[in-house]
C-alpha cells in the first residue's frame, strides 16, 4: 500500500494536477475569507467553509479522475492487478493520496485562524469541529469518486460523474424538503450528506455523523475493491 501511495503522490506533483487544485483551493478560501471574516469583522470561518464546500464538488473529482480512469485507459491496470498488492491495498493506496491532496488543501483553514487570533479570540472548538467534519465528508466523497473511476476509462467521464454526484448529495437537503411522498424524504433525510455536516459548523462533534461518513466512506471502497476483483477475473 505505501507504494502505491508514494507512486501517486508522485504522479499528483509530477503533474499540474496538485498545484491546480492547490492553487483553486486557495484562491477562493482566500476569497471567501476576505469577504466574509475581514469585510464582516468577524472572527467565524463558517460561511468560509460552507461556501467552499461548491469548491470541493468540483475539486475532488478532479483529484480522483485519474485514480483507475488513466490506469485502463493506457492499459497499465493489468500490470496493476497481477502486481504482489492485493486489491484491498491498491484501492486503499489511491484513496490515501487523494484524501492526502485534500487535507494539504484544508490546512489553509488553520493559517487563516492563526490570523484571526492576531485580532481576536477565535472560535478554535468551532473551526477544529468544522475541519473535522470536512475532512470526513471529503474522504467520503473521495471513496465515491475513486468508485466512480474504476467504472470508466475516460477520465472527462470520471471527472463529470463525481461532479454530477456532487451536485446530487448537496441538493439532497431540497429533496427532502420538498418531495411529498413520506418515505422517500425519509429515506431521503437518513442519507443526507449536509444533515450531518451541519453539525460540525455548529461545533457539535456527534458520534452518529462521525459514523456516518466513515460508513459511507467504507462502503464504497468496498465497492471498488468488488469492482477490481470482477474486473480481475473477467
Amino acid at each position: 500500500m505505501g507504494a502505491i501511495l508514494k507512486r501517486e503522490m508522485s504522479a499528483y506533483f509530477s503533474s499540474a494536477t496538485a498545484y491546480v487544485v492547490l492553487a483553486v483551493f486557495f484562491f477562493f478560501s482566500g476569497l471567501f475569507f476576505n469577504f466574509y471574516v475581514f469585510a464582516q469583522n468577524s472572527t467565524s470561518l463558517t460561511y468560509v467553509f460552507s461556501n467552499m464546500f461548491f469548491i470541493i464538488m468540483f475539486l475532488i473529482p478532479i483529484i480522483t479522475m485519474k485514480s483507475f480512469a488513466e490506469e485502463k485507459k493506457q492499459k497499465s491496470d493489468q500490470a496493476l492487478l497481477t502486481s504482489p498488492c492485493s486489491l484491498t491495498e491498491i484501492v486503499l493506496g489511491k484513496f490515501l493520496a487523494a484524501f492526502l491532496m485534500f487535507a494539504m488543501c484544508n490546512v489553509i483553514y488553520l493559517i487563516y485562524a492563526v490570523v484571526i487570533s492576531f485580532f481576536a479570540q477565535p472560535q478554535w472548538s468551532v473551526i477544529l469541529c468544522t475541519l473535522l467534519g470536512t475532512l470526513l465528508l471529503g474522504a467520503s466523497m473521495i471513496a465515491i469518486n475513486v468508485f466512480i473511476s474504476v467504472l470508466t476509462e475516460s477520465q472527462v467521464v470520471a471527472a463529470v460523474l463525481g461532479m454530477g454526484a456532487g451536485l446530487l448529495i448537496s441538493m439532497m437537503s431540497y429533496f427532502v424538503n420538498n418531495i411529498s411522498i413520506q418515505w422517500i424524504s425519509a429515506v431521503l433525510e437518513k442519507i443526507s450528506f449536509m444533515k450531518y455536516y451541519e453539525n460540525f459548523t455548529y461545533g457539535i462533534l456527534s458520534i452518529t455523523d462521525v459514523i456516518f461518513f466513515l460508513s459511507v466512506t467504507a462502503l464504497f471502497l468496498f465497492f471498488t475493491v468488488r469492482a477490481l476483483e470482477k474486473r480481475r477475473w473477467s
